[in-house]
């Protein structure tokens, strides 16, 4: 396959269309690029992991670094332990993909997310390099991070709050049970046997309807469920509502603001995130930061505003204050942390703060990527949105993961955008499909 970095990293079919000898170009490159020294190696619980771990580290001693392995970790987890170590790392996951998919993210010294010249570089910097196993030193990888995250709460900071965690089968099943309870919260978990082949299936954070179900049988406060790598969260409130990224972001910002503690009384998100959110933040007084797709991106108009909260509404949520990256646990745990703090249900809490626009989105499968979707479909984009008026939008894009162009369409009725998103999503087929 052509290697190439997408919204997060480089994914493919894992072992076919994304080689050992791929992953190890791609390590070697990394290394060239960013240096060499020591690097660390985390994985999800993809039963590619492995293999394609031992590839990276291969590459990386191509390029004269020291590979280090801290085994299964959450995402979040890896870049904590790059910033306390002041070293790059690598991480090994497809993120919300299934299992027969895998990838490679790349974190520079500091934990920090590359920038687009630096992946162009890293690239340009790609060439063949032998997979063979190379010497593999290991460390641990998940004591530092519980207690980097306990560090940041009160001893008893979800004392009380009963809570279920969904941990979709992927690396957050080790670790996120242990904090929550470790901060007093009565925790029932469900999704977290992981066995190579189950992450993401039909759980986690984009699959929320067994954790719905689960919140509601167990009569919990609220459910908190993940994706594969850790860095995404969806909450559901103690009536079975889902709470989306967008509703988590607005509730945080309302939070800080009112803790006099939102820098710049800016929130950061991407285009993706529902109209609903704007006008909330608009009719609030909290001003809004518009990124393309992509956490980095959200990263790079944080720290470029030195802002306090950003994120997607895929459920990546960003704490600069806190972290390098998005960390659904994290993420979670405030917003639980707050639960109890005002002593409010989460369906009060999160139930007014924004009204979302019915909101359609269709991933039609294309032959090859398209990054320039939206400029060959001017025409029929401007006809949609003209459609809609004032009380909607348009969004079309090339999928950063996958071979996929994502349709969303927003308007006042659920009907108006199903038409809409379904006559768009025709046109892709028939120009690309």
């Amino acid at each position: 396959m052509a290697l190439r970095f997408g919204t997060d990293g480089v994914r493919g079919r894992a072992l076919t269309d994304l080689s050992e000898a791929d992953v190890a170009a791609v390590a070697r490159a990394a290394a060239t690029v960013l240096g060499s020294g020591r690097w660390l190696i985390g994985r999800d619980t993809r039963e590619s992991g492995p293999a394609l771990e031992a590839a990276v580290a291969a590459g990386l001693r191509a390029a004269g670094a020291e590979p280090a392995s801290v085994g299964v970790v959450p995402t979040p987890a890896l870049a904590v332990l790059s910033a306390a170590w002041d070293c790059p790392a690598v991480m090994i996951t497809a993120s919300h993909n299934p299992f027969y998919d895998n990838g490679v993210k790349v974190f520079a010294r500091g934990g920090a997310k590359l920038a687009d010249h630096v992946e162009r570089a890293i690239e340009a910097a790609i060439a063949p390099v032998d997979p063979a196993p190379v010497p593999v030193g290991r460390t641990d990888g998940l004591t530092h991070y519980r207690e980097h995250l306990l560090g940041l709460f009160p001893e008893d900071a979800l004392q009380g709050l009963r809570i279920v965690l969904d941990c979709a089968n992927g690396a957050m099943s080790a670790i996120a049970p242990d904090v929550a309870r470790a901060l007093g919260a009565e925790v029932a978990v469900i999704h977290a046997e992981p066995d190579g082949r189950n992450i993401n299936h039909e759980c986690g954070a984009t699959h929320p309807a067994s954790l719905v179900a689960a919140v509601r049988s167990a009569g919990a406060d609220l459910g908190l469920a993940f994706d594969g790598d850790g860095d995404r969260v969806i909450a559901v409130d103690e009536r079975g509502e889902v709470i989306d990224g967008d509703r988590m972001i607005a509730l945080a910002a309302l939070q800080l603001r009112a803790a006099g503690a939102l820098a710049g009384n800016t929130v950061v998100v991407t285009v993706m995130s529902n109209l609903g959110f704007h006008r909330a933040m608009r009719a609030a007084g909290i001003d809004v930061a518009v990124t393309p797709v992509g956490d980095r991106y959200v990263l790079e108009a944080l720290a470029a505003g030195r802002y306090s909260v950003g994120g997607e509404q895929s459920g990546h949520i960003v704490y600069p204050d806190a972290a390098t990256t998005g960390d659904g646990l994290l993420a979670g745990l405030r917003l639980a942390h707050h639960v109890r703090e005002r002593g409010m249900s989460l369906h009060e809490l999160a139930g007014g703060v924004m009204t979302p626009f019915p909101q359609v989105l269709v991933n039609v499968a294309v032959a090859e990527r398209h990054p320039a979707i939206a400029d060959e479909l001017a025409e029929e984009i401007a006809r949609a949105e003209a459609d809609l008026g004032g009380d909607g939008r348009v969004l079309v894009r090339a999928s950063g993961t996958e071979p996929l162009v994502r349709v969303m369409v927003e308007a006042s009725t659920p009907e108006l955008a199903g038409t809409t998103a379904a006559a768009l999503a025709d046109a892709v087929r028939a120009r690309f499909g």
